[in-house]
């Protein structure tokens, strides 16, 4: 237990610090509510009316998530691979070939699909 000790004590810390931040800001700040202040933000524009349902969203919003995370996912295998790249031969050449080759088609998929096009 003693060697949890100094972890738990920076996690007690951490967590007496965003409970009295919180409380603090809730206490001292200020109170000044008006119309504006209450509504919704939207960057600076007008906020429209939206269906019940929330509306539909295009393709290319969801095209572009994937394409992110194909891209991180595809970092987190190369970092470590390029550190041990020596030691692991020629196996490991021909499993990041195939690896980069799959996110090859999933990228070339999303250009085909006009992800990448912002009109």
């Amino acid at each position: 237990m003693n060697l949890y000790a100094p972890i738990l004590v920076l996690g007690g810390i951490a967590l007496a610090f965003g409970v009295v931040s919180l409380v603090m800001g809730a206490l001292t700040g200020p109170k000044r509510y008006n119309r504006a202040k209450l509504e919704a933000y939207e960057c600076g524009i007008e906020p429209t009316p939206q269906p019940v349902g929330g509306g539909r969203f295009p393709v290319k919003y969801y095209l572009t998530a994937m394409l992110f995370i194909v891209f991180d996912i595809e970092i987190v295998f190369l970092y470590p691979w390029a550190v041990y790249f020596d030691s692991l031969g020629m196996f490991g050449l021909v499993e990041m070939v195939m690896f980069v080759a799959a996110v090859f088609v999933a990228y070339a998929y999303l250009w085909r699909r006009g992800g990448l096009e912002w009109d």
